[in-house]
């Protein structure tokens, strides 16, 4: 197996702009209010649920910070070096395994095409744009 470093500065800062880009993407200026109605959440419910925030946001940022370390990896195993080097991992990786598997809540949960585009194309652009910081912060 390739031995890799992984830069952590670059990882925390991938991570933070994950967060950013799901707040902004989710949010009601984009696509937060189709999000919610394909999921049948309302203000009423998601103030409902307003305790188990905090929870809900540490595992979130647990699960990027995750998820920008191990791209971290397969950039730093492929040797990535250019811009769009980083967006081609950052691609690569979204489309073999978050296209792929979240197409199962389409086919199997009958979540619509409309939730799929929303939350798969969050995906597409977090790892493009985590494959270009960790790519050029090496």
């Amino acid at each position: 197996m390739v031995q890799v470093e992984v830069n952590l500065m670059a990882v925390i800062v991938a991570t933070i702009v994950n967060i950013a880009l799901g707040f902004a993407w989710y949010s009601k200026s984009l696509f937060g209010k189709q999000w919610m109605a394909e999921l049948g959440l309302t203000e009423a419910s998601l103030q409902a649920n307003k305790q188990a925030m905090g929870k809900t946001y540490a595992l979130m940022t647990l699960a990027s910070l995750v998820m920008a370390y191990v791209l971290a990896h397969v950039i730093a195993a492929f040797q990535a070096e250019t811009l769009m080097e980083g967006i081609q991992g950052g691609f690569w990786i979204w489309l073999g395994f978050i296209a792929t598997t979240a197409l199962n809540g389409v086919l199997w949960e009958k979540k619509s095409w409309n939730f799929y585009g929303i939350t798969a194309g969050y995906y597409l652009v977090s790892l493009c744009l985590m494959g270009v910081i960790l790519t050029l912060w090496q």
